[in-house]
């Protein structure tokens, strides 16, 4: 068995220096399930197997709950599951060495003033413990990040169309030279880091999410825009911009998730300069459906979407809704669709959804990649229904 490198429980316990207890746990909670079990019902590990404890135990360190662990880590034997995990945990404690310096500097800066006129600086304490709340966001921000680099890797390999999608996209901005441009809830910067070098000269970006950590990763990525690029955090309902700031305002996949789309237009026109643009993309409602209809056949009971968030604010009625703050709406589709030959590629876009498929997979990882792989072999290849585009609007 050893050289098989098979370990028993005790032995991978021992290994790493977790308690029997702990291994159990995981396994009867379907996060680390053992990759053999002979026929004495004896359960044993392998060397793969403590790069998936390891990442386990880092989420853990790092205030992830179980659910959330196994949104994340899912179950596959893949080797470059191995690297990718430790990726992910080093993204992750980078983030977290970040925050906490935020907190040391503000309790330094606290203590500071209170060594020197023996009375506390409330404004001070006031910042230290939003700071400290970043936190718990930062945790949901990094969930939902990874999910987001999960889907964006699956169009970006096997996109049918050779002009991805964020160059299309900036390829229909009216763009001009010496403009300013808003984007809200910019994510990652990705639309910019794309689009770079076609950039007319003399134009500002000032780019705004509501996530701390969106706006940190944007800065990461556009390190070498220079001073043409600003970084903000707010909240689009509340633009901190005078009237007539922008000549374009752009909101890529957002807009299904505002709480109060009225107001936020109202706010996006207030800042947008007389007779110019306003861009927002979205898809409808046959966007990925054959992936819906994969995991249906699997389970009828999965969804991997709580709410069809195309119905909120869709290509089937996002003009509508627009007609009635912008003077000319103008609905551009984006020609695509996937072929994806990689059942890796298919498992990891479903277990990065926000449905309920990991309340009806939790035991059944192994049984569904089977079912994944066999449509694949079956086919050789799944083609993969793309309906999405963008709106560019006139005040």
């Amino acid at each position: 068995m050893k050289d098989n490198m098979y370990y028993s429980t005790g032995e991978f316990a021992k290994r790493a220096r977790v308690s029997i207890r702990t291994i159990r746990y995981y396994d009867k909670q379907g996060i680390l399930k053992p990759s053999f079990i002979n026929e004495s019902g004896y359960r044993y590990y392998t060397d793969s197997d403590f790069g998936k404890l390891q990442k386990i135990l880092t989420l853990k360190y790092l205030g992830f709950s179980l659910d959330e662990i196994m949104d994340i880590t899912g179950n596959n034997n893949d080797q470059n599951y191995v690297k990718q995990s430790f990726q992910l945990q080093l993204k992750l404690v980078q983030k977290k060495i970040d925050e906490l310096q935020l907190i040391e500097q503000s309790i330094k800066d606290t203590s500071k003033i209170f060594d020197e006129h023996q009375t506390i600086d409330w404004n001070k304490v006031i910042d230290l413990i939003h700071i400290t709340n970043m936190e718990k966001d930062l945790i949901k921000q990094y969930r939902n990040s990874v999910n987001v680099d999960i889907r964006i890797s699956l169009h970006k390999n096997y996109s049918n169309n050779p002009i991805g999608w964020f160059r299309w996209i900036f390829l229909n901005f009216l763009l001009k030279p010496n403009e300013d441009i808003l984007e809200i809830g910019c994510g990652n910067g990705e639309l910019w880091r794309v689009n770079k070098e076609f950039l007319p000269k003399g134009c500002t970006l000032l780019l705004s999410d509501i996530s701390v950590g969106m706006i940190n990763d944007a800065k990461k990525n556009l390190i070498n825009f220079g001073d043409t690029i600003n970084f903000q955090v707010f909240d689009c309902h509340e633009i901190p911009a005078p009237d007539k700031s922008f000549d374009h305002v752009i909101g890529n996949h957002m807009l299904f998730y505002l709480k109060d789309r009225e107001k936020a237009f109202h706010e996006i026109i207030r800042v947008l300069k007389e007779d110019r643009y306003f861009y927002c993309s979205t898809y409808g409602k046959d966007h990925m459906k054959e992936i819906e209809q994969l995991v249906k056949e699997f389970d009828s009971r999965i969804a991997l979407s709580d709410i069809n968030l195309y119905e909120i604010f869709g290509l089937e009625n996002g003009k509508e809704e627009l007609l009635r703050y912008f003077s000319e709406v103008e609905e551009l589709r984006y020609n695509d669709y996937l072929i994806v030959d990689k059942e890796q590629a298919i498992i990891d876009y479903i277990l990065s959804c926000h449905g309920n498929q990991h309340e009806f997979l939790k035991d059944r990882y192994t049984e569904f990649s089977d079912f994944i792989k066999k449509k694949l072999h079956k086919t050789g290849t799944l083609k993969i229904t793309k309906n999405a585009g963008i709106f560019r609007c006139r005040k």
